[in-house]
């Protein structure tokens, strides 16, 4: 959909825009291409919450992932569900998956060696097998 014919129909349709109207054609005019078209359509229909089987067959899907890919989530959408997550507790809840077991303190500006001594072990992530 973005070979020479269609191309020139693009330019054709902003030519008679002006001509027409009178002034400049918006940029798509000459520039969005219908497949442009199929995204947006996909990204709507899952921000009106149509169901995915419902999805996968408007836009002619036989690949699931294909479908996937036309609608991925819009940020607003992972914000939602985030949301979700921090609307089911009644109290704020802070899970520490990591927390080193050391308690001596160094210098503000002391060097890695110097923390390294004071902690008593190698700074940074364990090797993981």
């Amino acid at each position: 959909m973005n070979n020479t014919a269609w191309q020139n129909g693009r330019k054709r349709a902003a030519k008679k825009y002006k001509e027409r109207f009178g002034k400049e054609a918006f940029w798509g005019f000459e520039h969005l291409r219908i497949h442009d078209l199929k995204h947006t359509f996909g990204r709507r229909l899952r921000a009106a919450r149509v169901p995915f089987e419902t999805r996968q067959v408007l836009l002619g899907h036989k690949n699931g992932s294909i479908t996937t890919y036309y609608s991925a989530a819009d940020i607003g959408e992972l914000i939602e569900g985030v949301s979700r997550i921090d609307a089911s507790r009644s109290t704020p809840v802070l899970t520490t998956l990591r927390a080193p077991n050391v308690t001596a303190v160094a210098k503000p500006n002391a060097s890695a060696k110097a923390l390294q001594s004071v902690a008593g072990k190698k700074l940074g992530h364990p090797k993981v097998a």
